[in-house]
């Protein structure tokens, strides 16, 4: 064996300086703690100076730290001056009121102070056994919530169903996939699974493609099929259903169904209850995706978007997408529980307990892909409790709002297009081809493409604003979401004028077919 080389530094009075009270020291945890919210009210406060989309350039933090971590400790007034000098510019701010990129990730006070909550107690309630409340409380929050959206009660703890918040939408994908593929393998034998087959369109995001690859099903038994502008980018059932007759002629087994509610390029809706009954006739396990808009279903106006829910097997959002609820919280429903828990149970002696040999409680460990888990729903009771129903279906209505707003200015300049309906507080539009032809006469689509990403660039290069993208029957589209908790209708107004002068500057500078690409 090799000898240990102790450091000076390390040593005080001939003894290993380790004072582990001053880990969790009370008084300094609340000293440190003030600080702390004291710096994050101050970059909320601040949060419009920043560049919205980060500006840096790939591995330009390894030039600013230190190669090894210190051998000393450091204040954390230090360390704070490190973020704002050195992370701050390297962050893309999904928290400023200028960002439309993506979907929100919305935190709010009772979100941050609810994970802080969670961060502190630190408990890890991976049965009932381990931390009750824990268990019990998201058994609640997850009825709660699920009433909140109108969810059928055959989906709540409260009829035999009920809910477990996963990390993300992946994971709930992959648990709901696993658990639909053991339950036809125990029926067809294991050695089938090469022929399981699942289905979804080329609008579903494509997290489940990942979830599809890593449960082992076999990515050419993945189905994407193909939508037009004739359904608005949603998924067909005549498709569906005829693609299913397909596979079953060739002696494949058709396993599972990923519906949308929201889809990520323009928040189209599947028509859930025609691709239900359709399922439903072949045996075929239905996901309903509705990370993002199905927040919205807490307003009654949008919960028609749900009609056929209630044949659906499994159903999920995300709460910290347009729920306030800081990431990660994605909240997950089942039908029929024991399929989750038959499919991802383990029973090691070290975990046996009373509890759990009663079978009267939930041991959230099954119904996971992983063992450990957060106190999440810490934040989401938090979240419910502080501001009520009422205030958040208003903050929703006010984001749905703005985007009616956003969307009626894009329609009123001839310049622009909208091209697929706004069902939420998404406006997906672009620079039409009519704006391009009075600079060049013949304009092909291709053309029209290259010259909107080329307008969105140099508006996410300047720093005010920030748009994503989607390309849907290839058309390439300017992806306008509104969500960030501090957006107000002068954020929408200033955006907009940051589209146009980008859009004068750019068709100013527009001579020739050459210059668009």
């Amino acid at each position: 064996m090799g000898t240990v080389k102790i450091n000076r530094e390390d040593v005080f009075d001939g003894q290993f300086s380790c004072n582990t009270s001053t880990l969790l020291d009370p008084e300094e945890f609340r000293r440190q703690g003030h600080i702390m919210v004291d710096f994050l009210a101050d970059y909320f406060n601040d949060i419009e100076k920043y560049p919205v989309r980060s500006q840096v350039e790939p591995g330009y933090l390894k030039k600013l730290l230190a190669d090894s971590a210190p051998n000393q400790p450091e204040s954390i007034e230090k360390i704070l001056q490190n973020v704002r000098k050195d992370i701050f510019p390297g962050l893309t701010h999904w928290q400023s009121p200028n960002f439309f990129a993506y979907f929100p990730c919305i935190s709010s006070t009772a979100g941050i102070l609810g994970e802080m909550l969670t961060a502190g107690l630190n408990v890890v309630g991976f049965n009932w056994i381990a931390s009750p409340a824990a268990t019990e409380l998201e058994c609640i929050v997850m009825d709660w919530l699920g009433k909140l959206i109108n969810l059928p009660k055959t989906h709540l703890f409260s009829g035999g169903g009920g809910g477990v918040i996963q990390g993300t939408t992946c994971e709930a994908m992959l648990c709901t996939i696993v658990a639909a593929r053991d339950q036809m393998l125990d029926k067809v034998g294991r050695e089938n699974i090469d022929k399981l087959v699942v289905y979804a369109s080329d609008q579903t995001h494509f997290s489940f493609q990942k979830a599809v690859k890593i449960s082992g099903i076999k990515l050419e038994n993945f189905r994407a099929i193909p939508t037009t502008k004739a359904t608005e980018y949603a998924l067909c059932p005549i498709l569906l259903s005829k693609t299913i007759q397909e596979d079953k002629k060739t002696g494949l087994l058709p396993l599972f169904l990923c519906a949308t509610v929201g889809t990520t390029s323009t928040t189209v809706v599947d028509p859930l209850k025609p691709l239900c009954e359709i399922a439903k006739e072949y045996g075929i396990w239905v996901h309903v995706d509705a990370a993002y808009a199905g927040n919205a279903c807490i307003c009654p106006e949008f919960q028609h978007f749900l009609n056929g829910v209630e044949n659906a097997n499994s159903f999920s959002l995300n709460a910290h997408k347009w729920l306030f609820s800081v990431l990660d919280c994605c909240c997950l429903w089942v039908k029929d529980p024991n399929s989750l828990t038959k499919a991802l149970s383990t029973t090691p002696e070290c975990l046996r307990n009373k509890a759990t040999d009663s079978k009267q409680v939930v041991d959230y460990k099954d119904w996971q892909i992983s063992l450990s888990r957060r106190f999440r729903a810490l934040k989401l009771w938090l979240v419910l409790r502080s501001y009520g129903a009422v205030n958040l279906r208003n903050f929703i209505r006010s984001h749905v709002k703005m985007a009616k707003h956003f969307e009626e200015l894009v329609a009123v300049d001839e310049r622009f297009e909208i091209v697929a309906p706004r069902n939420f507080s998404m406006v997906c539009f672009r620079v039409s081809p009519l704006a391009l032809q009075e600079k060049v006469i013949f304009v092909e689509e291709d053309q029209v493409n290259k010259f909107n990403a080329k307008v969105l660039e140099s508006i996410n290069s300047c720093g005010n604003i920030h748009m994503t993208h989607a390309v849907v029957g290839g058309v390439y589209m300017m992806r306008f979401a509104i969500g960030a908790p501090l957006t107000d209708y002068r954020h929408i107004n200033m955006a907009w004028d940051v589209i146009r002068n980008h859009v004068n500057v750019l068709l100013k500078n527009l001579s020739s077919v050459a210059s668009i690409g």
